[in-house]
């Protein structure tokens, strides 16, 4: 099992509306990611910077690749956009994180 960390930027009055959004997740978003053998994703928010990091389990050779084309992914983004940093297509500005510690 992969263990992916990154975070993300929640723009400034947004921690309500982004918590909302995420407890009516798309059932098809939740689906498509359990087919694409993600699991246990956690989004915490650092409400000093608006600092969103996310930790999730991906399921070994497995990729997240074709999620950025996926129409599902892309009307999620559509969703969140008005929330949080994102790039001219409205995907999230992620930064990837590098582990250096893991206690299991």
């Amino acid at each position: 099992m992969q263990r992916i960390a990154f975070k993300m930027k929640l723009f400034e009055g947004c921690r309500e509306e982004y918590k909302r959004r995420h407890a009516n997740l798309f059932p098809e978003l939740k689906e498509l990611l359990k087919q694409t053998g993600v699991s246990d994703y956690s989004i915490f928010l650092d409400e000093t910077s608006n600092d969103l990091f996310a930790i999730l389990k991906l399921e070994e050779g497995k990729t997240m690749e074709a999620l950025p084309a996926n129409p599902v992914m892309q009307r999620w983004w559509a969703h969140m956009a008005d929330l949080m940093e994102t790039h001219p297509d409205l995907s999230p500005v992620v930064v990837p994180l590098q582990e250096l510690f893991h206690l299991p």
